[in-house]
């Protein structure tokens, strides 16, 4: 929420980061509260969440939808970084500020779409055939088919865009060291670049590796709820704890880092004297 209404009220709300900053936000503010619904239901009534119920469905489904728009939005930011960069010497392309609603809206609508599945028939309400044991009445099927392309997804493409920038930059670098020109600020940049993606890449491992590992289980496992209880339901606790701890974790990093990280990426985007002496080399 304070990052929400700190990008209210700034002025560059208009720039396509801080609309994919603040969506950012948006979905991690959904994952806290869908998170927090299932922490009211497992206290009021706590055999739901282990056995399953219908009551389970809409709050899974919300759950779900976060955690996917989360993962597409921070893969989104990532490639914007990367075209942010390695586009600024080109005025054929700029990334604008209807790219970026246009990917946000794209965002949530592949997200719900995903995500309410289960509520469109997709769940195992009415069969125990193939029933999650973690996540019942959800379908071991349906979260295969949900977690794998998107844990592929969630690690490429930001392992990918961030190194892609630290090549650039180096590149760029080596260019105008062999000019005679200053390099503090590409090294500066490769440097917080390097820095910022490596959280980012290790956040996002920490935060959703072990909920993946959870699903294979779930997927390979042929146990009752009663055989697993209580030891794989506390696993399935701290995977629920870890995803929480990422939406914390993301303002820290996108947020609290963006004035150094930013400020190196616009002087990067400028068109000075060095730049275009750079770009002419």
């Amino acid at each position: 929420c304070t990052v929400i209404l700190t990008r209210l009220a700034t002025k560059d709300l208009h720039k396509p980061i801080s609309i994919l900053f603040c969506n950012l936000a948006v979905s991690d503010l959904f994952t806290c509260f869908s998170g927090f619904w299932i922490a009211m239901l497992f206290l009021t009534n706590p055999d739901i969440t282990i056995f399953g119920s219908k009551d389970m469905l809409a709050p899974y489904a919300l759950y779900t939808t976060s955690i996917l728009s989360t993962i597409y939005n921070l893969v989104s930011i990532g490639v914007e970084r990367y075209l942010a960069v390695a586009e600024s010497m080109r005025t054929r392309f700029r990334v604008a500020r209807s790219h970026s609603i246009a990917v946000v809206f794209i965002n949530w609508a592949l997200a719900f779409f995903l995500g309410c599945l289960p509520l469109m028939g997709w769940n195992c309400l009415h069969t125990e055939k193939s029933i999650s044991v973690l996540y019942s009445p959800f379908c071991v099927n349906y979260l295969i088919f949900i977690t794998s392309p998107n844990f592929v997804v969630a690690f490429t493409v930001p392992l990918f865009t961030y190194l892609r920038i630290i090549i650039i930059l180096r590149k760029r670098k080596l260019s105008m060291k062999a000019c005679g020109q200053a390099i503090g600020t590409y090294k500066s940049a490769e440097i917080q670049v390097a820095r910022t993606s490596t959280f980012i890449w290790l956040l996002a491992l920490i935060s959703y590796a072990p909920f993946f590992a959870g699903v294979i289980f779930d997927a390979t496992n042929q146990r009752c709820h009663i055989d697993l209880y209580p030891g794989v339901y506390i696993f399935r606790n701290c995977t629920a704890m870890l995803i929480t701890i990422n939406c914390l974790g993301n303002p820290i990093i996108y947020t609290l880092k963006l004035k150094t990280l930013g400020a190196k990426l616009k002087a990067l985007k400028c068109s000075s004297t060095n730049r275009i002496r750079a770009c002419t080399i």
